[in-house]
């Protein structure tokens, strides 16, 4: 078969190419396609070629392959319903944090603060020991909050916050903005 494509080729290549849709084109196309048709049934009518190229496939391997399929589907399936339990778990978590609204730190504001005697503090290394024992979470967002509020009635910028510490003063968390130079103690 491959001795007659190459034997229609090198006439092809013989005959110059031919204008396309003129009659020796079309000649030559018809002839290829009779010489594939010929070479296509001379394999056929091989009982050997035949066998090749038609071999049954038994019943039970046939069933054999749908249960593997089967099999698969239902343990993909079993691992979807795990992950998607695991994200269910997972958001749930979240959405419990969420709602406890814990206080950003507003000096490094990746991490939670934690109020407990009068006491701020923050895995960032935020340490405030206030006068006020009766300091809570809540007073203590009420006071960030209004100042943040206050500030924002007049400039557009966000502020940043800090602490700083006197000489022989406790350490004072500040608010302060470069944009319209205005500092504010927060605690």
């Amino acid at each position: 078969m491959r001795n007659s494509r190459d034997r229609l080729l090198n006439r092809y290549r013989q005959a110059g190419g031919g204008v396309p849709g003129s009659a020796q084109s079309t000649l030559l196309v018809h002839e290829v396609m009779e010489e594939e048709w010929s070479a296509l049934r001379s394999v056929e009518g091989r009982p050997e070629a035949s066998a090749q190229l038609e071999e049954p496939l038994d019943l039970a391997v046939l069933e054999e392959i749908q249960q593997e399929l089967a099999d698969q589907e239902r343990s993909i399936i079993g691992e979807y319903e795990k992950s998607l339990q695991f994200d269910e778990r997972c958001l749930s978590i979240i959405l419990a944090e969420w709602e406890a609204n814990p206080l950003i730190c507003p000096v490094c504001t990746k991490s939670n603060l934690r109020v407990a005697n009068g006491v701020v503090t923050c895995p960032c290394g935020l340490y405030l020991s206030n006068q006020f024992p009766e300091l809570t979470e809540q007073k203590l967002r009420a006071c960030i909050e209004d100042s943040v509020n206050a500030h924002s009635a007049h400039c557009p910028h966000t502020p940043e916050f800090s602490v700083t510490q006197a000489t022989g003063e406790r350490p004072t968390l500040l608010m302060s903005c470069l944009a319209c130079d205005t500092w504010t103690a927060i605690l």
